[in-house]
């Protein structure tokens, strides 16, 4: 008996239909409130760490140790790591969690869009902790050559020099916009990269966080210019990051971006080099 010619059956399908909508805007809103939560605990952290930096002689706080580093060391300068990761680089993903999400609703048909999607974003966040732990291992090798102070600012300028022409130059190359074309355009990135049901969306969330370290790595290298603990330099990197995916000026502006980088690094090795 088809359903559409029993006058009951529509009748309970127009019914249950707000609900079903309802349930689905309260889920949505509660998945998005996550989100934000943990992007303002992250920045939070970042506020308090800044503070507490230039108020050391109020509060008792936790930096590396000058000599070698203990475990304890390097477990701190992790957590920095990962907490500052996921608060600069979370926000300019949430096109795409949004997109993945409005494209698994259609093709999921056992209705799990919101946690398919925290699959997905787990998978991005996991890719940028990864990255956290090999900028904490750098780091380590860089403090053991008194190339970074416990400050967590490289130690010469001329360093800071170089590390400005270097992330200009970056911004230039093949791999920089090939990067950025996928973290970007999330339509492009899934359709090239689709794949169903949990282990795929935590496949592409990998795989989409591969390409934004891909991207903006290099970058994330200029936070030893003016220290990690810096937050203006941070938010000045993280509002240029998502500039360059929300902005639809991708061709021109890491170009414009290099241009400015490489004549800053090197009005900052004349300084030095006087």
């Amino acid at each position: 008996m088809n359903p559409s010619a029993d006058p009951a059956a529509s009748k309970r399908t127009d019914i249950l239909a707000p609900d079903a909508m309802t349930d689905d805007r309260i889920q949505r809103r509660v998945f998005a409130g996550g989100l934000l939560a943990l992007v303002v605990a992250s920045w939070s952290y970042l506020v308090y760490q800044d503070w507490a930096m230039r108020h050391m002689d109020l509060v008792d706080m936790a930096m590396p140790g000058a000599g070698s580093w203990s475990s304890a060391d390097f477990m701190l300068v992790f957590v920095m790591w990962a907490v500052m990761m996921i608060a600069m680089m979370l926000p300019s993903v949430l096109p795409t969690l949004r997109s993945y999400r409005a494209v698994v609703s259609m093709r999921d048909h056992q209705g799990r869009p919101n946690a398919l999607t925290a699959v997905f974003a787990a998978g991005y966040v996991f890719t940028w902790t990864i990255f956290s732990a090999i900028a904490t291992v750098t780091q380590s090798v860089l403090h053991a050559f008194s190339l970074v102070s416990p400050a967590m600012r490289v130690a010469s300028p001329s360093i800071s020099g170089a590390l400005l022409i270097a992330a200009g130059i970056y911004q230039w190359t093949p791999s920089k916009r090939a990067c950025l074309a996928q973290c970007a355009s999330p339509l492009q990135f899934l359709l090239r990269h689709w794949r169903p049901g949990a282990s795929g969306a935590w496949r592409m969330g990998i795989v989409h966080g591969a390409y934004c370290a891909g991207c903006c790595w290099m970058l994330m290298a200029l936070l030893f210019v003016y220290g990690m603990m810096n937050l203006a330099w941070i938010i000045a990197i993280a509002t240029y990051v998502l500039s360059e995916k929300l902005l639809p000026v991708q061709r021109w502006l890491p170009r414009l971006a290099g241009a400015l980088l490489i004549l800053w690094g090197f009005a900052v090795l004349s300084v030095a080099w006087r």
